[in-house]
């Protein structure tokens, strides 16, 4: 499935966004798919993908510097949180900032459903808060 669009709304650092998500199922992400995890740190030490990188929506403004320095330059950025809500709303957020990004759509639940690995940062099996 090509990156589509699916609803979504709400603000990042005080900016608000409509509609129109670009969106990618869980199913069409390969290995080596830039992921980032915008979950809160509970969330995140209970279980997430192996490799992603952790900016908890909270903080995603002010430590938007780590990700522009871990993303790759010329590729895309798959946004995930739980279910899809909060990483729709950071990817319409890089959007603006000329930043191709794409929601992760169904989030870490259906991360987890497909059977895609959740570790925690131990490298133990975790799961999704």
């Amino acid at each position: 499935m090509a990156a589509g669009a699916a609803a979504g709304s709400g603000s990042v650092g005080g900016m608000t966004f409509g509609a129109g998500v670009p969106t990618v199922a869980v199913a069409d992400l390969k290995d080596g798919d830039f992921l980032l995890d915008v979950r809160e740190d509970d969330e995140w030490k209970a279980g997430h993908a192996d490799g992603a990188l952790h900016i908890p929506i909270s903080e995603f403004v002010a430590r938007y510097g780590e990700l522009t320095e871990a993303a790759p330059q010329d590729g895309r950025v798959h946004v995930i949180c739980r279910s899809g809500g909060r990483s729709a709303q950071v990817t319409m957020y890089l959007a603006q900032q000329g930043v191709d990004a794409v929601n992760v759509d169904g989030g870490m639940q259906v991360w987890e459903a497909v059977g895609r690995p959740v570790v925690t940062d131990d490298g133990q099996q975790g799961f999704v808060l």
